[in-house]
């Protein structure tokens, strides 16, 4: 089953790191997540993917990003069972994500 998460993605950060759960102005929820590597040549998609993949137990192919490559605001897609949207909203210790 494929889930979406939208994350909010801080580059050049000092550790890898979910930050919580968030609302664009229209009420939207993402999570703010910040990685280390840099926004050059898709490194910062690649550590965002492999971030959220080990914060939800799944492997790394399981997770990719498919809008926002080149932006700070991003749509990832990830592959798991049903029950993974209850883990999406628990990520960062909050319940207010959306699958």
């Amino acid at each position: 089953m494929r889930h979406r998460l939208t994350v909010r993605v801080q580059p050049k950060a000092s550790a890898d790191r979910l930050e919580g759960w968030s609302e664009d102005e229209a009420g939207r929820p993402f999570l703010k997540l910040r990685v280390r590597a840099l926004p050059a040549e898709g490194a910062a998609n690649t550590a965002v993917e492999a971030l959220v993949a080990k914060a939800l137990g799944l492997p790394k192919s399981a997770v990719r990003v498919v809008t926002g490559g080149k932006n700070r605001l991003k749509s990832l897609e990830i592959e798991g069972p049903p029950d993974l949207a209850a883990r999406i909203s628990g990520l960062a210790g909050d319940d207010s994500g959306k699958d």
